[in-house]
């Protein structure tokens, strides 16, 4: 009797502190989905292998007042870079492709710049190729004037690089179509055919599949976003349909739809050893590539978050500015939301989440503790704050890559303010970086302060004086300015 009431005991302790770990969720979302005016959001959380949370808050249409459900189908956008990065290891396993091989290998008809340049570099975009959307609708994505993938394809090639191989890192699409070319090469199937037999049919991903704005999905969640430009004119934020083209060529890049759950599975399934034979696979896919000079490079190999902390590592990505996830490896927990507003960043707000399921998280992360303390005394305390944090405690690192692409993302949601304070904070903890500079002169732009960024943009160039987006941002807004 008494071993029955400890049981029962056990049992109601767990559902009162899964209760108050989804109430402390639930209050994260629902402020975030306020905050950042999201009309409709998917939330999964995997914990020790299995999904401990799966929740929907919101409406997927809002025109016909459809609510967001476990089976709603999102666009994931770049995320689909991490089931690329996947597939190419998966070949690396089989022994068909090899990261440090050049790519003449594997593709014919490269001209001469690109021949060199290996699967790795492309996987952590530090390849300097051209980019391929340039070439694109800048309106739709689609393929525009250039009509066919062959057009492109030679117009492409006559480009030149943007950087010396393996010298930099740039964010670049022209790196994972040729990545779907090089899949379709060595596993004489389409790269659709490979994700669907390989990943989404391995995992059971019922709801996981190729097609942008242009196609008939079931249960679809329309991609919305906030402008304030129309017809030539301008107005207050105004909720507007986003209208998105993926040509089937680019789809390597940002071409898959999914739900949280079936990422969820996947996630699960990856580190179950089901899309891998050998862990060590996951292990190197999970690592950075490094730059000509022995520095690591800032993605692993298909994924664009590394949080490589002492404790509580995480790994993810996010797309669309949109929908992101995060993994912590050792800590036996994936975080995943999907959201129908671009723009909405959920990136920001995902290791708070974490933080329901394990307190250290929060403080392991100096964004995440930046943004929780800055939101309630200002973020024009952020240097200050930053500074005493510091002193109190000398393992808080804020990172100059974390707190520009932060910065940047509360530009792209019109906060513009806040984000001045941060690209402010980063040129206070790097007053060596001529990027910090940069991103802190373009906001200030912005916002008006034409000489205060003529200040930042001659301090960037004196730094770095092959940087020509400074030059030109100079000579632009002298000529503006008169002087």
């Amino acid at each position: 009797m008494k071993k029955l009431n400890l049981i029962l005991l056990l049992f109601l302790s767990l559902s009162i502190f899964a209760q108050n770990v989804n109430s402390k969720v639930d209050e994260i979302i629902n402020r975030e989905m306020k905050e950042r005016r999201i009309p409709g959001l998917q939330l999964a959380v995997v914990q020790n292998g299995k999904i401990v949370l799966s929740k929907s808050y919101g409406y997927a249409n809002i025109q016909d007042n459809i609510p967001v459900k476990n089976t709603t189908i999102f666009p994931i956008n770049s995320n689909t870079k991490i089931f690329t990065g996947v597939s190419v290891m998966q070949l690396v396993e089989q022994g068909k492709i090899e990261l440090h091989t050049p790519i003449k290998k594997y593709l014919n008809d490269l001209p001469s710049e690109w021949q060199n340049i290996t699967v790795d570099q492309l996987l952590t975009h530090i390849s300097g190729l051209p980019e391929i959307l340039q070439l694109l609708d800048p309106l739709t994505g689609n393929i525009g004037p250039l009509k066919t993938e062959q057009a492109i394809w030679e117009k492409l090639k006559t480009l030149p690089l943007e950087f010396k191989t393996g010298e930099q890192f740039s964010y670049n699409q022209t790196n994972y179509y040729l990545l779907g070319k090089i899949i379709e090469k060595v596993s004489n199937q389409s790269f659709p055919d490979n994700f669907e037999k390989k990943q989404f049919e391995v995992v059971g991903m019922k709801h996981t599949l190729f097609g942008d704005s242009r196609d008939l999905i079931p249960n679809f969640a329309p991609t919305y976003r906030y402008r304030n430009f129309f017809d030539g004119k301008k107005t207050d934020d105004k909720l507007v349909n986003n209208y998105t083209e993926f040509p089937d060529f680019t789809r390597t890049g940002a071409g898959i739809n999914s739900t949280a759950e079936d990422m969820a599975n996947w996630i699960i399934a990856l580190q179950n050893g089901k899309l891998f034979q050998k862990s060590a696979t996951l292990d190197l896919m999970w690592s950075p590539s490094k730059f000509n000079n022995g520095n690591p490079t800032n993605w692993t190999r298909g994924w664009g978050i590394a949080k490589f902390r002492k404790n509580h590592k995480a790994i993810g990505m996010s797309g669309g500015n949109r929908s992101a996830l995060l993994i912590y490896p050792d800590d036996k927990l994936a975080i995943i939301v999907l959201t129908n507003l671009g723009g909405s960043a959920p990136e920001d707000f995902l290791e708070e989440i974490a933080g329901c399921y394990n307190a250290d998280i929060l403080e392991a992360d100096p964004l995440t503790f930046l943004r929780k303390n800055l939101r309630e005394i200002g973020f024009d305390k952020a240097i200050d704050f930053t500074e005493k944090t510091k002193k109190k405690n000398p393992a808080f690192d804020p990172q100059e890559v974390e707190l520009n692409n932060w910065a940047y993302r509360m530009m792209a949601n019109n906060q513009q303010t806040e984000a001045s304070e941060i690209f402010k904070l980063n040129v206070h903890l790097f007053p060596n970086s001529w990027n910090a500079y940069d991103s802190y002169g373009e906001v200030l732009l912005k916002t008006g302060n034409k000489n205060k960024a003529v200040e930042m943009y001659k301090k960037s160039v004196e730094l770095n004086p092959k940087n020509e987006n400074g030059k030109q941002m100079l000579l632009k807004i002298k000529k503006e300015i008169g002087k």
